[in-house]
C-alpha cells in the first residue's frame, strides 16, 4: 500500500479545478498547526516527521490507472495524466521530532505548487495527528512518574500501522522501550516483554503448574532480563511464593547481573507493591523489582506514587497506544499564502482564526531556560531583530498589557522550522530514536516546572510578531468591510 495516496477524494476534486484553472503552477504556503492541546494541556510533543518526508518522496508513483479508478471519464483524461506524472517540487520546514509545539505554531510548513501542495493534506495529516496524539499522551504519562514507563499497547492500537509507528511516537514522548519488535526492528530500540497469563495456564491449571512454568522460563531464559507474572492465580497466597522459589532453584539472587522482578497486572496494585516488597526484602531478593501493569494511564500512576506504592516501573497499553482519553489530535492543514499573498480563514468561530503568510517561530531563551516563543512572518521587523540580537519586546496578542522586553544581549533564540525537503529532495537527516527521545527530555528540562506539570499547567508564553499581527488583522478588516458591502 502507498500511504502518499491515502487522501481523501475532494483533494483531487480541487486539484481538477485548479488545474483547468490554470492554477497548477502558483506557489502556494499551507501550515499545518494545532489549536489546542489536548487534555487541557499547554503544549504537544512532535512525532512523525520521518514518516512525512517519505510519503512525499512517494508522491508521483501511481499509474493512471490507479486515479481512473477514482476519477474516471474524458472528462478526467488530462489531469489523471498531469497527476500521475507529478512529483513534488516544493519545500518542507518541519520541527524537529522531539520539539515540543505550542497551540497555532507552524509545525510543518509546505511551499509548492498549488496542487502538489493540497494532495499533501490528507496523508500528511493522517501520520501527524496519529503520531503527535501517542507522543503527547506517552509524555503525560512518563511526566505522571519518575520510574521507567514501557509502552505496552500494541494489541489495542488502532491497526498495525498504528501500533508500529505508535511505538516509536511513545518512545519519543519517554517511554524507555516498546513491546512492539516491529518497531524495535525498524527503529533499533530494544523490545520488551517476558510473558503472558497463557504460559503460566499452559502448564496446567494448577499451583505447581505455575511453578513449572517458573521454573522453564528461568532455564531458557538464562542470561536475560527475568520478570516473572505472579498474579495468574494469587499474588501473595502463591505467585510470589513460587516466583522467590524458582529464583531460589535456579541461584536467582541479588548478585544476578541481568536483572530480575516479578510482575503485577491487577488488584489493588498499591497495597500489592507494599506487601511483595516485605517478602521479597525478607527472603532476600532485597534486588527484585516490582513492575507493575493493568490498565495505567498518568492519573492511576499518580494515585499510585501518592499511595507510596512500591513499584520500580510501569507497563503502559492502551492508555498510550491509542491516547485514550484524547484519542483525535487536532491538526490542521491550512493554506495561508498564494503567490506571495497571504490569505486566512475566519468563520464565525473565533477559535478557528488562522494567522497569515509564510511564517517562522523563534523560541527565545533566558538564563539557560525557554522563555518564551514567538512566530513572524519570515524576514519581518521582528524576525530579523531577533536574528541580529537586539532589543525586542513580545506583548501576548490578546492581553497588550502583559509584555516583556529582551534587551540586547540578554538572550539567546533558536528557530523551531528547519528545511527537511529543498526543492522537491530530501535534506532530511534523520536521528537514532534514542537520540529523539533525548532531544524530548532536554527540552522539557529546558522548561519552568510548572508548565510541565500535568494538571493545570502555567501556560508557557507564546506571541506573534507585530508585522503578523497587523497582517491579520488588516486581513479581517478588508473581509468585514467586504461583507458590509454585499448588496443581495
Amino acid at each position: 500500500m502507498n500511504i502518499s495516496y491515502n487522501s481523501d477524494k475532494y483533494q483531487y476534486t480541487m486539484g481538477k479545478s485548479f488545474f483547468e484553472d490554470g492554477m497548477k503552477d502558483k506557489k502556494a504556503v499551507f501550515n499545518m498547526f494545532y489549536r489546542v492541546a489536548p487534555e487541557m494541556n499547554n503544549w504537544a510533543v512532535v512525532s512523525g516527521i520521518r514518516e512525512v518526508v517519505e510519503m512525499i518522496n512517494g508522491i508521483g508513483s501511481e499509474t493512471p490507472d490507479f486515479f481512473e479508478s477514482f476519477m474516471p471519464g474524458r472528462e478526467y483524461e488530462a489531469f489523471r495524466k498531469y497527476i500521475s506524472g507529478i512529483h513534488f517540487t516544493g519545500n518542507v520546514y518541519a520541527m524537529d521530532e522531539g520539539e515540543i509545539a505550542f497551540p497555532s505554531q507552524p509545525v510543518i510548513t509546505v511551499e509548492a505548487p498549488l496542487i502538489e501542495a493540497q494532495i499533501l493534506e490528507t496523508p500528511l495529516l493522517a501520520i501527524m495527528n496519529h503520531q503527535m496524539a501517542v507522543a503527547t499522551k506517552a509524555s503525560r504519562v512518563t511526566r505522571s512518574t519518575t520510574k521507567p514507563v514501557s509502552e505496552f499497547g500494541s494489541r489495542r492500537a488502532h491497526g498495525p500501522w498504528a501500533s508500529i509507528y505508535g511505538g516509536k511516537a511513545a518512545v519519543i514522548g519517554g517511554c524507555v522501550n516498546t513491546s512492539n519488535i516491529y518497531t524495535g526492528y525498524e527503529f533499533g530500540v530494544p523490545s520488551s516483554g517476558t510473558m503472558a497469563h497463557s504460559f503460566i495456564t499452559a502448564y496446567g491449571c494448577s499451583i505447581k503448574g505455575e511453578l513449572n512454568a517458573f521454573r522453564s522460563y528461568i532455564r531458557t531464559h538464562s542470561g536475560e532480563n527475568l520478570i516473572l507474572l505472579i498474579d495468574t492465580y494469587d499474588s501473595l497466597h502463591c505467585g510470589i511464593k513460587n516466583a522467590m522459589r524458582a529464583f531460589s532453584e535456579a541461584g536467582i539472587d541479588d548478585n544476578y547481573k541481568y536483572g530480575y522482578g516479578i510482575r503485577l497486572d491487577s488488584g489493588d496494585l498499591a497495597y500489592l507493591s507494599r506487601r511483595c516488597r516485605d517478602i521479597l526484602d525478607r527472603n532476600g531478593f532485597t534486588k527484585c523489582k516490582i513492575i507493575a501493569t493493568n490498565a495505567l494511564d498518568e492519573y492511576l500512576i499518580t494515585a499510585l506514587e501518592r499511595q507510596h506504592a512500591l513499584i520500580d516501573a510501569y507497563g503502559v497499553g492502551d492508555a498510550i497506544a491509542t491516547s485514550k482519553q484524547n484519542p483525535c489530535f487536532g491538526n490542521v492543514y491550512k493554506l495561508v499564502q498564494i503567490d506571495e499573498k497571504p490569505l486566512l480563514k475566519r468563520t464565525e468561530d473565533k477559535t478557528k482564526l488562522v494567522n497569515p503568510g509564510f511564517q517562522i517561530t523563534y523560541r527565545i531563551i533566558s538564563e539557560g531556560k525557554f522563555d518564551a516563543d514567538v512566530t513572524c512572518l519570515r524576514g519581518d521587523k521582528l524576525s530579523r531583530a531577533i536574528e541580529k540580537g537586539e532589543t525586542i519586546t513580545l506583548r501576548k496578542e490578546i492581553d497588550e498589557t502583559q509584555s516583556k522586553t529582551y534587551p540586547e544581549g540578554t538572550y539567546d533564540w533558536k528557530i523551531l522550522q528547519h528545511k527537511v525537503i529543498d526543492n522537491g529532495k530530501s535534506v532530511y537527516k534523520d536521528k537514532p530514536l534514542m537520540e529523539k527521545r533525548a532531544y524530548y527530555l532536554n527540552n522539557l528540562a529546558s522548561f519552568n516546572e510548572t508548565e510541565i506539570r500535568i494538571t493545570n499547567p502555567h501556560f508557557y508564553k507564546t506571541d506573534i510578531s507585530d508585522d503578523l499581527y497587523d497582517l491579520k488583522n488588516s486581513l479581517i478588516r478588508n473581509l468585514i468591510r467586504e461583507i458590509k458591502e454585499m448588496n443581495f
